[in-house]
């Protein structure tokens, strides 16, 4: 497998550069990070929910009833 050089990874980002400026890219790697953010945060909010859901809720029906 061939790796990309250093001269290979400058000239793509050139390329990158030209292609949307640098104004767009600064705005696409800001949506980047947002999205990455929240999926991180919908992950977390996934694992607090199923130690919850293990719990019996007040109401139900597990209680004897006299």
């Amino acid at each position: 497998m061939h790796s990309l050089g250093p001269l290979e990874v400058i000239l793509i980002l050139a390329v990158i550069i030209l292609l949307f400026g640098v104004g767009r890219i600064g705005k696409i790697g800001g949506e980047l990070g947002k999205s990455i953010r929240e999926f991180r945060k919908g992950l977390e909010g996934d694992e607090v929910k199923k130690p919850s859901e293990a719990k019996p809720s007040e109401g139900s029906d597990t209680k004897a009833s006299p």
